[in-house]
């Protein structure tokens, strides 16, 4: 397919990309924490892709030179991010305060496995965003977006020793903060099944 889009068939690419969107955003969402920031580092991340494929060589896999991209966009963005006073066009600076309140769901309707769910995922997006950057990156890699050990290691460009150990103590660290209030969620449920 990469050498057709290079013969001029450029409308494969979004084929090409299309399975890795998912996780090219979440890659982008897991350093930026912000949608809109994340969906601009993504795009970015799939047009230097596709402006730089001759470059792409195949000794990794496409979906590794991907992720690479975006982490590297990722980081660019946080390092020239400068936060600047933002002001809502829908407040009146005469009443600061006021708000319009969204419309909630009534709460009997929601099973309470499903909150469950919601409540471990909010916990869990936090506990990995208060991960260290060297350990958020590679837990992210390797349990979030299912890449192998060896391709984690080229994403990051690090030996496979170090990706272990940092995986390993980015692992230990969730299992940490998490497990008091995982327990006292469900007590009887085993929450940590590490492969």
């Amino acid at each position: 397919m990469i050498a057709s889009i290079l013969a001029g068939q450029t409308q494969l690419f979004h084929e090409l990309v299309r399975p890795y969107e998912r996780s090219v955003f979440a890659m982008a969402m897991s350093f930026l924490h912000n949608e809109a920031d994340a969906e601009d580092a993504a795009q970015e991340a799939f047009l230097k892709a596709f402006r730089n494929l001759s470059a792409f060589r195949a000794e990794a896999k496409f979906s590794t030179w991907l992720i690479s991209i975006t982490l590297n966009e990722a980081r660019s963005r946080l390092r020239g991010k400068k936060t600047a006073p933002t002001i809502s066009i829908d407040e009146d600076p005469e009443e600061p305060g006021q708000f319009t309140p969204a419309m909630l769901r009534d709460w009997r309707e929601i099973p309470s496995e499903a909150l469950e769910r919601q409540e471990v995922r909010h916990l869990l997006q936090e506990a990995i965003a208060a991960l260290p950057d060297i350990y958020r990156t590679v837990f992210l890699l390797r349990d979030v977006d299912d890449l192998s050990t060896n391709e984690a290691a080229q994403v990051l460009n690090i030996s496979v020793a170090s990706l272990k150990v940092r995986l390993h103590r980015a692992r230990m660290m969730l299992q940490k903060s998490l497990a008091p209030t995982l327990k006292q969620l469900n007590p009887k449920r085993r929450w940590f099944q590490w492969s």
